[in-house]
């Protein structure tokens, strides 16, 4: 047999060092306790402007509604006023309305009663406009 010119790779004298196989990976971010005691804190915080909050606006609550107990008297005698301007209006125009009537007495009350009967709202608006009885009856309701 003749001999091969092909040479072999051969180890290194001494040999292959040691094979590194196991997992060699870097400690990332911080540990699961500081998490926790992180994520405690932004709870606590938070619980704490909420309540904070809460109380403020309660506060805020408190003074609207006195507010709106303090100038309910002022918005009465404004509805009031309105209404007795009204009524005077009505009554002058049953005036020109029924004066050919004989015997027809201008305002005489249908009640059998001396005492103040606040009138409805078709009362006060029959001698206007229906829109004005519509918009006193239902506000801002608007239907599209």
């Amino acid at each position: 047999m003749a001999a091969s010119k092909v040479k072999q790779d051969m180890p290194p004298p001494g040999g292959y060092g040691p094979i590194d196989y196991k997992r060699n990976l870097p400690r990332r971010g911080l540990s699961g306790y500081a998490m926790f005691g992180i994520g405690i804190g932004v709870m606590l915080f938070g619980y704490w402007r909420m309540f904070k909050w809460n109380r403020e606006r309660r506060r805020l609550l408190i003074e609207e509604l006195e507010s709106r107990i303090a100038i309910l008297p002022l918005l009465q005698a404004e509805r009031d006023r309105q209404m007795l301007k009204m009524l005077r209006e009505n009554l002058e125009e049953e005036a020109v309305i029924m004066k050919d009537v004989p015997g027809w007495k201008v305002g005489e009350s249908v009640f059998h009663t001396d005492r103040w009967v606040a009138p409805l709202s078709e009362e006060l608006y029959n001698l206007r406009p229906r829109e004005e009885l519509l918009n006193k009856k239902f506000g801002f309701l608007m239907y599209v």
